[in-house]
């Protein structure tokens, strides 16, 4: 051969290899197993597709219930109650959670007989309402510094309970407190100690009216608000009370930047009342409303969380949370979780 063209050749090939630099780089993005099922690790073996793979195994067939939480649907923008408990009702839901607003169709406004209509819109679609959640808890948390905000919260509070009576549900999604929430613009800080006082004073106010109105307080951990942020927490808070209507509402991912939900379940046993599925992805270091991603697109050890509901005879709703409606085809999401808890209940294979 030419040796000018050899050297020509030579070159060629260099500069069409994938540099160092570039491959970490795509390592970084797409992660090695990704690179080497597409042939551009070092020494990776092919992939071997005509060997026979081992049969799946198969799930567990698991006796809860299916819920979604209304934040997942572009209500009330785009679509009405009405269609969002249809759409969920057809998408194969049992139930959904309701999120107390401070006006608008189902919130603090609304009268007692327009509480009783939305329960009577969920009757006549045939889906249950699985709890009543709010937002509300942050801009009135019940710890804060100002007794006038607090004055507030406990009145909402107190409303929400009536409010999960009227509309046919035991379980009340409570949060007690906050130290801090980085993500709310000039959140006035709470110390520990003083926080864990008011959260208990209020609580012992609100149940009362709790037992009376049949409704269970389920106090929920909550991402970055600094307290109870352990299992070991939740329990000595919640037995604290001694009280029947006072559990515990678990959130799948509101603790796995560091922690892992299948861990809490055994610690917080038949404290449960309520729980919410929301995926997370470890592989995303920051902790904002955004990392939280549609079910099983995550980290979340689901067949371990399962399982370890099971073990606790967990029997009531899976309620996926999501705070972000598709704005295009929001419909598909409803779809896709349905099917997701589907396979994670073992109804689909």
């Amino acid at each position: 051969m030419d040796p000018q063209r050899k050297s020509t050749e030579s070159a060629s090939a260099s500069s069409a290899d994938v540099g160092r630099r570039e491959m970490l780089a795509y390592a970084a993005a797409f992660g090695t197993a990704f690179l080497a099922r597409q042939g551009l690790l070092e020494g990776a073996e092919p992939a071997r597709s005509a060997e026979p793979q081992p049969a799946l195994a198969a799930v567990p067939r698991y006796d809860m219930k299916k819920s979604i939480n209304l934040w997942a649907f572009p209500y009330p923008d785009k679509w009405s109650l009405q269609k969002c408990l249809e759409l969920a009702k057809d998408a194969g839901f049992d139930a959904v959670e309701l999120n107390l607003a401070l006006e608008g169709e189902f919130s603090a406004a609304s009268s007692d007989a327009e509480i009783v209509e939305v329960r009577r819109l969920a009757e006549r679609v045939g889906i249950a309402v699985s709890g009543v959640c709010s937002f509300l808890f942050w801009p009135y948390p019940l710890t804060h510094n100002d007794p006038e905000r607090r004055r507030k919260a406990l009145e909402l509070a107190t409303r929400m309970i009536d409010v999960a009576r009227l509309v046919g549900t035991e379980n009340l999604l409570v949060v007690p407190g906050a130290v801090y929430a980085a993500w709310v613009e000039e959140f006035s800080p709470v110390p520990n100690d003083v926080c864990e006082q008011r959260a208990r004073e209020a609580i012992q106010r609100l149940i009362p009216v709790a037992e009376k109105a049949g409704v269970l307080l389920n106090i929920e951990n909550i991402f970055v608000n600094g307290f109870l942020f352990s299992p070991q927490e939740m329990v000595s808070f919640v037995d604290s009370f001694q009280s029947p209507v006072v559990n515990v509402h678990f959130d799948t991912g509101n603790i796995m930047q560091y922690q892992f939900p299948e861990d809490w379940v055994p610690l917080l046993g038949t404290r449960i009342k309520n729980i919410h599925f929301k995926e997370w992805d470890k592989r995303v270091h920051e902790f904002n409303l955004n990392t939280f991603r549609p079910l099983l697109d995550g980290t979340t050890n689901w067949p371990a969380v399962m399982a370890a509901l099971d073990k606790i005879n967990y029997r009531g709703y899976l309620t996926f949370e999501y705070f972000h409606p598709f704005a295009h085809y929001p419909e598909s999401l409803i779809y896709q979780t349905s099917d997701a808890l589907d396979r994670m209940l073992g109804r689909k294979s």
